[in-house]
């Protein structure tokens, strides 16, 4: 193409420039910064792609599946107490269904990692709870050791059990917010009040017990659990 219209010397070396020299091919002229986006975009998917890959392909936590252990034993008139533990290993929990002479079952919790135990008494309309203290860890974990063992069935041998007998006093004024606690205390006591207790050394002369809940562990030892009302 002539982009001079005067014939001059200058004009004409320009023609024969235009003219004479090799067209250069646009497949030659690569903008560099399209070249930069196109890599980055490219790179970028990649590292997209890897991440998916990596999250959907990680294994997903195992749960641990929960186990019971069943076990008897002879109260201290003969006759034979059924109970069971069920053992959530992966929340830390112990959950004791006691079943008396009567026929009747209580619930217990041991929370051990909140490093709490909760009475749910069947002849009651009031859940119980206090601190865990270094005997109760003791006890609780018997049931572990056993449940690790998967041993689902036992029986205690009523000659050799040790008998022991606690004092809870209940703190009818310090009543708790069933919606404060953690979930597994929530869904046990989710239609009854809360109270805490505090060890005693016993009731008095002044005090009537008014209920017992006896809890045996593999151990071979047997726990009863004697609850009444302090004073306001």
């Amino acid at each position: 193409m002539v982009r001079c219209w005067k014939r001059s010397e200058n004009c004409l070396e320009e023609e024969e420039c235009a003219d004479g020299g090799p067209e250069e091919s646009p497949l030659f002229h690569f903008p560099h910064k399209a070249f930069w986006v196109s890599l980055s975009a490219c790179l970028l998917l990649a590292i997209l792609a890897l991440g998916l890959t990596g999250h959907f392909g990680r294994s997903q936590p195992h749960t641990q599946p929960l186990q019971t252990v069943r076990f008897t034993v002879s109260d201290q008139t003969g006759a034979l107490i059924n109970q069971s533990a069920v053992v959530d290993q992966q929340n830390d929990l112990v959950t004791f269904s006691v079943t008396s002479s009567l026929n009747q079952t209580s619930t217990v919790l041991f929370d051990i990692k909140h490093s709490l135990i909760c009475y749910k008494p069947v002849s009651q309309e009031s859940c119980f709870l206090r601190k865990m203290e270094q005997s109760d860890y003791k006890n609780v974990n018997s049931v572990l050791h056993e449940s690790a063992r998967k041993v689902s069935q036992f029986q205690l041998s009523g000659n050799e059990t040790q008998r022991q007998m606690e004092f809870l006093g209940v703190l009818a004024a310090s009543q708790v917010n069933v919606s404060s606690l953690e979930e597994p205390l929530q869904a046990l006591c989710q239609d009854r009040s809360v109270h805490w207790t505090r060890r005693t050394e016993g009731p008095g002369k002044q005090r009537l017990v008014y209920f017992c809940i006896d809890i045996c562990f593999p151990s071979n030892i047997c726990v009863s659990v004697c609850f009444y009302y302090l004073p306001e």
